[in-house]
């Protein structure tokens, strides 16, 4: 098939790496795949232009840019495409005016995240125009799903749920040698307990609540550290409040990375805090490194995290809670440990990208009750 993927752009970040992964399986099963990005390119749209994959800027400008919406439908046309599978709600309502009259054979959009608007805005109300045109809505998660459909977003009858899935092979589980690599890194003891969290510094990840609870953490157990991988607006937000709390020399801000998966496996403890999420794929990596975890029980974390199974949940803005589970299991190691290779074990199973490809597959035929 031809198969054109719309988002945002592909800066850095969860969507834009499952894009990235989905895209270059569709393009090894032999598709004909581009991306387009509805406003600059962004940092990872190399990675696929290496690989001879397109990848389209339609430079779009704030309020109604006809122009970009003029460079959106001439690359649909010129890659004749079949499928316009789009990513979140603005890239989707723009895509589909963009393709008006176009007979496209499927449009799928996936939500890939849990909305933070508890009433729908000017930004879901075009979403749900556009869903006349719409085949197919995808949740990452089952919560996700449940709670478009109740807010009236998605009509029930068009929405399934694909849970993103991640490249395994080569993902190598933490060791000691990369635990050593990294505190040599980030200027540390090698003794030192490295807790580690991988996403964006905004406020849906809710950094600053893992700080106040590492402020705990460290307090309890001196021999710690926190490492931040990610950029954002936040950063320096962030910075300011480590400075606050009494620990800026024990939070390390490594910024955006193109070595997540080694630095994932130095690390001795993941911790994701929040306040919402979709179906995270920084908590599949960790699952995959084999790392104990401890996330805040909102969105999607649940039906990737199961409390006392393969990993711990906290509620969300509670960081006494956070800094409790975090030094529990960083005191029982054995425990840690067998929740890092349940974790492993299970995303081995459920969280591949293969398995994400073929249900999207099945979409891209029609298949709505298949994908389910």
């Amino acid at each position: 098939m031809n198969i054109t993927h719309v988002v945002e752009n592909l800066n850095r970040g969860g969507l834009e790496r499952m894009v990235l992964d989905l895209v270059k399986e569709q393009r090894r099963q032999g598709h004909q795949v581009q991306v387009l990005c509805l406003f600059e390119r962004g940092a990872l749209a190399g990675e696929l232009e290496a690989l001879g994959i397109p990848v389209i800027a339609c430079g779009k400008r704030k309020g109604f840019d006809l122009r970009a919406l003029g460079r959106l439908r001439c690359a649909l046309a010129d890659q004749r495409t079949d499928v316009m599978h789009t990513h979140n709600a603005v890239a989707h309502y723009q895509a589909v005016l963009a393709s008006v009259g176009m007979g496209l054979r499927q449009v799928v959009n996936t939500r890939h995240g849990m909305g933070a608007q508890q009433k729908p805005g000017r930004r879901e109300w075009l979403f749900r125009r556009a869903l006349k045109a719409t085949d197919a809505v995808v949740a990452v998660c089952e919560a996700a799903r449940r709670d478009a459909v109740r807010r009236g977003i998605v009509p029930a009858a068009k929405t399934c749920v694909v849970p993103n899935g991640i490249v395994l092979e080569g993902f190598d589980v933490a060791s000691d040698a990369m635990h050593e690599r990294l505190a040599r890194l980030i200027r540390v003891p090698r003794g030192t307990r490295i807790i580690g969290s991988v996403g964006r510094l905004n406020w849906t990840k809710d950094q600053a609540g893992l700080i106040r609870a590492f402020r705990i953490v460290r307090h309890a157990m001196p021999d710690t550290a926190l490492v931040l991988v990610g950029d954002g607006e936040l950063r320096e937000t962030l910075r300011a409040c480590a400075f606050d709390e009494g620990i800026a020399g024990c939070v390390h801000f490594l910024g955006d990375r193109d070595d997540v998966r080694d630095l994932l496996q130095g690390f001795d403890l993941f911790a994701l805090s929040s306040v919402t999420e979709g179906y995270s794929m920084a908590l599949l990596e960790a699952c995959a490194a084999g790392l104990p975890i401890v996330a805040t029980d909102v969105g999607g974390n649940a039906e990737i995290v199961r409390d006392e199974a393969t990993g711990r949940l906290v509620p969300p803005c509670d960081p006494p809670a956070m800094a409790a589970a975090i030094l529990d299991l960083l005191r029982a190691s054995q425990r840690a440990s067998r929740l890092g290779t349940a974790a492993r074990t299970w995303v081995e199973t459920h969280g591949s990208l293969q398995a994400m490809a073929a249900s999207y597959g099945r979409l891209y035929f029609g298949d709505v009750d298949q994908a389910r």
